[in-house]
């Protein structure tokens, strides 16, 4: 009954009834260890899974949104290439009507 009596007694001090109850999870988590194991590896192998397909979904939707914006890219230099052409044609037919008007003004004063 002493054992019990000090026991009792050592269970009313805080101090040692958590470091009681650390010590009791602790045996009670390494005797739950296998068990968990065998639980616990499926699951990590699921979630490893699932981030190595999200990874590849995420890479997937990041290359398909850089062929959209080369896309959208190479459509406005085509814009800016036929505008460009458009007002370069523009320019030279101003160039050339310019050219043949100075033309007429050089030989027809010299003609008169």
């Amino acid at each position: 009954m002493a054992i019990r009596s000090q026991l009792d007694e050592l269970l009313k001090n805080e101090t040692a009834r958590g470091v009681a109850l650390g010590l009791g999870v602790a045996a009670l988590g390494l005797a739950a260890l296998p068990a968990l194991a065998s639980v616990g590896r499926p699951l990590a192998r699921a979630a490893i899974k699932s981030g190595l397909l999200l990874i590849e979904r995420g890479r997937e939707a990041i290359a398909e949104a850089g062929e959209e914006l080369e896309d959208l890219v190479a459509e406005v230099r085509a814009e800016l290439v036929a505008e460009k052409g458009g007002l370069e044609a523009a320019g030279f037919a101003e160039a050339e009507e310019a050219a043949e008007a100075a033309e007429d003004a050089v030989s027809g004063t010299s003609a008169g």
